[in-house]
């Protein structure tokens, strides 16, 4: 262990004692993540295909350790963010978009912004260091997505998002948290598409094996590498 790795491990030791805290990932005592928990934290980006074809790259599969950590963010452990930057980075490299690609974040809803405070998918991408296009607007409150099937999600979303302003001549990369079925993301991009934008893909922090199951064999698979 270095010296600058030894001062970091003092410094955190002195701060579990004032703060008490456990590892989001496995719940050891005094680390907010563990070294275990950070090294399976790793980016493992998949490619997966959302609903009209829109094509999706995922920093990691969501399960265990990336599903604990993001599950924590959202519940106000705001310091782990940072950790999901790496996996949103990750994507978004694999997705290999142009300079002239604005990420554009889909919108919390108005009750979990309430509830929470923060949008989890903004504060990720402050931290990892990208500014966002917020382009997108919520025009109308939802339903809850968890327990909804895959039509059932789609028509509970539709109408949901309009942009903020017509979006012609400008290409955009969407951005979420996790993606499920698609279905959030097909609406954000119908939204930036009938205000005259063009979708070019979209980019989340982890993806849950049911939208790859959804899409047949070719739905999920380990992103190229460029």
């Amino acid at each position: 262990m270095g010296g600058l790795e030894r001062v970091r491990e003092a410094l955190l030791d002195a701060w579990a004692l004032v703060l008490p805290v456990t590892c989001a990932g496995c719940d050891a005592p005094d680390r907010a993540l563990c070294a275990s928990c950070r090294a399976r934290l790793a980016p493992h980006p998949v490619r997966l295909t959302a609903p009209g074809g829109l094509q999706v790259v995922a920093g990691a599969p969501y399960r265990d350790t990336v599903q604990r950590v993001v599950l924590a963010v959202k519940d106000g452990r705001t310091p782990l963010a940072g950790e999901l930057a790496l996996l949103l980075r990750a994507a978004l490299r694999a997705a290999a978009a142009d300079a002239a690609v604005e990420p554009c974040p889909v919108p919390s809803s108005r009750a979990a912004l309430r509830g929470r405070g923060f949008d989890p998918v903004l504060l990720v991408l402050a931290r990892a260091g990208v500014r966002p296009a917020r382009v997108l607007r919520t025009a109308r409150p939802h339903r809850t997505q968890k327990g909804l099937g895959r039509v059932e999600r789609g028509a509970n979303l539709r109408g949901v998002h309009r942009a903020r302003r017509r979006l012609d001549g400008r290409r955009f990369i969407l951005v979420d948290d996790v993606v499920t079925t698609g279905a959030t993301l097909a609406e954000a991009a119908r939204a930036i598409r009938e205000a005259g934008g063009e979708v070019v893909g979209a980019v989340v922090i982890a993806a849950t094996p049911r939208l790859g199951a959804a899409a047949g064999p070719h739905g999920v698979r380990p992103a190229k590498r460029g």
